[in-house]
């Protein structure tokens, strides 16, 4: 097979599974309890700079070093991704725990968003939330301690154990794997009965609440496990990338382009959201991949080009399929 297509089929994969997982929290929170979460990159960052300090961190006991992670940023990660060639039972282990401490901070977060989501309603709810995700970036740019400010840092190969040949394609699989696992786990939880709770939250607090059902304590439970998933789809992307630079973690990639996707696949049903990350995903790479074909046949600059054919899809599919390609569908009580 030729390298160039397992190159663009491996990093699909990837982009796709790491945005299916943060499009599956956004989904918990959006689409089934009616939270509008515009600081959905709050979560994601968070998980993605807990992947660029605690590997280093741990590595730093094991290899007994005095080298500063930032400052010697380069050549302590060369003798880490080392380590890891030599004993890849411990990479596995310190991965194990940065997974953790990312879905604990991303719970922590979680309940700190909370507080605004259980007084405010709406507009107001949004642009809450919106702030919290800019204060992050803000934090992660202008404080070079956290990882390394505008330059941000290089995190650990976790697969330098893996022939650089296969290694490519082998974290791609690994993120898939961990991306269906993911939805497995969510799938199973939002077709329980919690579904009718927050669905019933989501369209109606006042008739939910007369019910006797705790609607503060659902709000504050939904956004700490949302919170969870989008830190661990923070981190993915980091690990996959090796790298964490706070600049990048902006509210159009990782907080409007998962609420299109959502959108379009279908608000509060998993297999639509499923779909409408996989469109969007294949559109982007395509056009960036190959962007040198179509730049010949349109008249401004192909950088603009998957936003304009994206905007043209959500616009379409908000016409004649308002709620989404894969809509909620209602089940009978009987």
């Amino acid at each position: 097979m030729d390298d160039a297509i397992v190159i663009f089929a491996s990093d699909l994969i990837a982009i796709f599974a790491i945005y299916l997982v943060i499009n599956l929290s956004l989904n918990l929170e959006f689409g089934f309890a009616g939270i509008p979460n515009f600081g959905k990159v709050l979560a994601v960052a968070a998980g993605a700079f807990v992947m660029g300090i605690l590997p280093i961190q741990i590595y730093k006991v094991i290899l007994n070093s005095d080298a500063d992670p930032i400052d010697d940023n380069f050549g302590l990660v060369a003798q880490i991704n080392d380590h890891i060639s030599a004993d890849p039972l411990t990479a596995v282990a310190v991965f194990g725990v940065t997974v953790l401490a990312a879905m604990a901070v991303g719970a922590v977060l979680g309940f700190a968003s909370s507080y605004p989501a259980i007084r405010l309603r709406g507009d107001y709810l949004a642009i809450t939330l919106l702030a919290f995700g800019e204060m992050i970036r803000l934090i992660g740019t202008n404080y070079e301690g956290l990882v390394g400010g505008t330059l941000g840092v290089v995190i650990p190969d976790m697969l330098s154990f893996v022939s650089h040949e296969h290694r490519f394609l082998i974290s791609s699989l690994v993120l898939l794997g961990i991306a269906g696992l993911i939805f497995f786990l969510v799938h199973r939880f939002t077709e329980s009965p919690v579904k009718r709770l927050l669905c019933g939250i989501r369209d109606d607090e006042v008739a939910a609440e007369s019910l006797g059902k705790d609607i503060t304590n659902v709000k504050i439970k939904t956004l700490m496990i949302a919170g969870v998933i989008g830190a661990i789809g923070g981190l993915l992307y980091a690990a996959y990338v090796e790298g964490a630079v706070a600049l990048g973690y902006n509210r159009l990639n990782w907080t409007f382009l998962p609420f299109v996707m959502v959108i379009v696949g279908g608000m509060a049903n998993n297999k639509g959201v499923l779909v409408g990350t996989l469109l969007f995903v294949v559109i982007r790479k395509l056009v960036i991949y190959y962007n040198d074909v179509f730049s010949g046949y349109v008249p401004f600059d192909i950088i603009w080009l998957d936003y304009i054919l994206l905007g043209a899809i959500m616009i379409t599919v908000l016409i004649f399929r308002p709620k989404g390609l894969l809509p909620q569908k209602a089940k009978r009580i009987t």
